[in-house]
């Protein structure tokens, strides 16, 4: 008969803290098995071993790096799945014994625990079970002792081996933050946490809940004397005030700016900025510029979220659809004086922001408010650039999505497209709630239009995930096309390379 399998958590550093089902199970074990560091130094093990019965058998399963330098074959991570393959295959010969095993990990075996990586590969071979303990977090924010997260506050648990630009962004977007995994990685997560503007609130917490345990201002911190086992707790909005007493903005339906002296008010200019179609290379310079000056970032979160967190820097993202409720946060916080970019994929002129904030301005009351539009690369360009010159002609430019206007009058614009022999763009082909739109179009073009006629279906251009398609009006698939592509098609008089490159001719015979 085998034995059983317990992932039991012993907490963040108190022995205190172990719950009194997992001293339980750890007393009744014949197996405490526990990781440890290449010096077989176990920090689960002191925690836990006032618990264990005097025979018990101690396995320890000791990490082959730390740092992450190695030269197996299939890096760090393939060695460290050697590393689970053969400690599952230590416990499991105890359990086959008929051993009852437990494993330790620090906090909680399933919160950046390695015991999941063993209950992987065990559990389902053996009467297997997890025992919560309580987590690091929860250890650092008493040690704080501080309200963590309030009302709505989102909170957002970080790795700090996260680059530079992408932790400031995630620290900025949230309410709350735990920033984990610190060590070598402190300097980087301060100054993540500087450009998010978020240093000053900032706790580090040092083997919380131990005898051990420091809590101090990040700013504060030595970062030489920073071991891993620490971690930085940022606290919700309730608690997080500038100098002038406010409360950060957390929602764009809500934009908040410091109160002003209307005998002082400056004035404000909301810049619309077109992003490109994804790859930073594609964001003009005159953009970049734009970005670099402005106090507040508005738009949907995707698009927000490729403007890269710098100190000063306030970010309103929201959700799809809300175009013009965006535009009247921007347009609201440019009236208080400030300087507001308001950001979208691709040129913001083309299926963009930039008409939102416009119909917000005439429709809200808005008209006093400087609006400047910067151009950038729409999708179009970039298909067509990777397709090679199929707008060498004369085209137009669809959106099939009739979310805003009803289908009857985008039928009748494609039919005149079609007529006209017009290359056409399509945007918004299809998306998870519209898939239909694609295949009628394709059905009206194919009622003006040659089923040879070539089609260029580009998805995610500019992207690691990139695909360009040249097919025909006959063999156009819409069950492929998503929200992700552009569809093309071409005019009678558009040619095909011999190495496969669409080209339209200028002239028409």
């Amino acid at each position: 008969m085998t034995g059983w399998l317990r992932g039991v958590g012993v907490g963040p550093g108190d022995p205190e803290l172990v719950t009194v089902k997992a001293a339980r199970l750890i007393g009744e074990a014949d197996v405490v098995a526990f990781h440890s560091g290449p010096r077989g130094d176990s920090i689960a093990r002191r925690i836990a071993e006032s618990y264990f019965r005097a025979s018990v058998v101690e396995e320890l399963l000791v990490y082959p790096v730390t740092t992450g330098a190695t030269d197996h074959p299939l890096g760090y991570h393939g060695l460290m799945a050697d590393f689970y393959d053969d400690s599952a295959d230590r416990i499991a010969a105890h359990l086959d014994s008929g051993r009852n095993v437990v494993v330790l990990a620090e906090g909680d075996p399933l919160f950046y625990g390695t015991y999941m990586y063993l209950h992987d590969r065990l559990a389902a071979r053996y009467d297997t079970a997890v025992v919560p303990g309580v987590t690091s977090v929860s250890g650092s924010a008493a040690a704080v002792a501080t309200g963590l997260c309030r009302h709505e506050d989102v909170l957002t648990i970080l790795p700090g081996t996260l680059a530079v630009p992408e932790l400031a962004r995630r620290l900025a977007d949230t309410e709350a933050a735990i920033v984990m995994k610190l060590g070598r990685t402190f300097e980087n997560v301060r100054e993540a946490l500087r450009q998010a503007g978020r240093l000053d609130e900032a706790r580090y917490v040092e083997r919380a809940s131990s005898a051990a345990e420091r809590v101090l201002p990040v700013a504060d911190v030595d970062a030489s004397t920073v071991p891993y086992m620490s971690m930085v707790v940022v606290p919700g909005k309730d608690l997080r005030a500038d100098a002038a007493g406010r409360a950060r903005p957390s929602t764009p339906a809500e934009p908040s700016v410091a109160p002003r002296d209307p005998s002082h008010m400056t004035s404000g200019e909301v810049v619309v900025i077109g992003l490109g179609p994804g790859p930073d290379r594609w964001l003009t310079p005159e953009a970049t510029a734009a970005l670099a000056e402005v106090s507040h970032v508005v738009g949907y979160a995707p698009y927000v979220n490729r403007v890269p967190q710098r100190e000063g820097l306030t970010r309103h993202a929201s959700g799809n659809t809300v175009e013009v409720d965006r535009a009247r946060d921007a347009l609201e916080l440019a009236r208080k004086g400030e300087r507001v970019a308001v950001v979208s994929g691709g040129d913001a002129g083309v299926f963009g922001m930039a008409s939102a904030v416009f119909e917000a301005a005439d429709t809200h009351g808005y008209a006093d408010v400087p609006i400047r539009v910067l151009p950038g690369i729409t999708a179009a360009q970039a298909v067509a650039a990777r397709a090679g010159a199929p707008l060498g002609g004369d085209f137009a430019v669809m959106s099939l999505s009739d979310r805003l206007k009803p289908w009857a009058v985008i039928e009748k614009r494609l039919r005149a497209a079609a007529a006209a022999d017009l290359v056409v763009a399509l945007y918004n082909p299809a998306s998870r709630s519209r898939t239909e739109p694609i295949a009628r179009a394709r059905k009206v073009f194919l009622e003006d239009r040659d089923a040879a006629t070539i089609v260029v279906v580009g998805r995610d251009v500019g992207r690691a995930e990139e695909s360009l398609t040249v097919t025909t009006l006959a063999d156009l698939d819409p069950a492929t096309i998503d929200m992700k592509c552009l569809v093309m098609v071409c005019a009678s008089g558009t040619r095909l390379t011999d190495s496969g490159l669409v080209w339209t001719p200028r002239f028409v015979p």
